[in-house]
């Protein structure tokens, strides 16, 4: 015997894992102006080493950094384009991956036609991923770019070089938040999979997503650390 879930169930699981992915999106970026967080101490860390590289000789180390941080984004963006490709298989054998589902949770019914539109999501969430890896992974480039053209900031008035570092530290901290937005996907991502059990279970791992990224982003000892420093 199976047991029938209710189509409302599922509407009212994806207005709700969409209204909390939007809301946390917007409250982390408004909170970060006003409260010490993780966006806004690497704000100022970056400011500071714009700064710092400016009045440097050798700028092999700021460069070295940049490639580390694009070969750290290039990572994710090819991870996303390769699970968008195992989704999409998936969706044409949407049948098999039901039956198996059948024999797992007996006590469920998994239609064919909702469990396609569930990786058809799970996919646009990908989807959306990749391109924010790809941008930020161009910002990150346009980063080096302003790094190599830096002028001698021992040469400059204090002034100059406090605006050239806080521009340049703004186009990288803008590619910083488009990995973050990127990997916050990821992570409600990883809700989406609950759906594949129950909405009501999705609704559930929706809410302990937002906790742990929350209290990463705003309570975690990473944090405290750059505070302290």
């Amino acid at each position: 015997m199976t047991m029938a879930m209710s189509p409302w169930l599922d509407i009212v699981a994806v207005v709700w894992f969409l209204s909390v992915w939007i809301g946390y999106t917007i409250f982390a970026k408004r909170r970060a102006r006003v409260v010490s967080c993780l966006s806004f101490e690497l704000r100022r860390k970056r400011t500071a080493w714009m700064e710092q590289m400016l009045l440097r000789d050798n700028r092999m180390a700021d460069v070295a950094l940049i490639s580390a941080l694009e070969r750290n984004v290039s990572f994710f963006a090819s991870s996303s384009m390769l699970i968008l490709a195992g989704l999409l298989t998936a969706i044409a054998s949407s049948d098999k991956i039901a039956a198996v589902l059948q024999q797992v949770m007996p006590w469920l019914d998994h239609a064919d036609g909702l469990l396609q539109l569930k990786m058809i999501c799970l996919a646009l969430i990908y989807i959306f991923t990749f391109f924010q890896f790809t941008w930020s992974l161009r910002q990150y480039g346009f980063g080096g770019v302003l790094i190599g053209a830096a002028p001698d900031g021992r040469k400059l008035p204090p002034a100059e070089v406090s605006q050239y570092a806080n521009r340049t530290a703004k186009v990288i901290d803008q590619a910083a938040h488009s990995f973050n937005y990127g990997l916050r996907a990821i992570y409600f991502s990883l809700a989406t999979l609950a759906w594949f059990i129950h909405a009501g279970l999705f609704i559930v791992a929706t809410v302990i997503v937002l906790l742990v990224m929350k209290h990463r982003e705003f309570h975690s000892k990473a944090l405290k650390a750059l505070q302290d420093v």
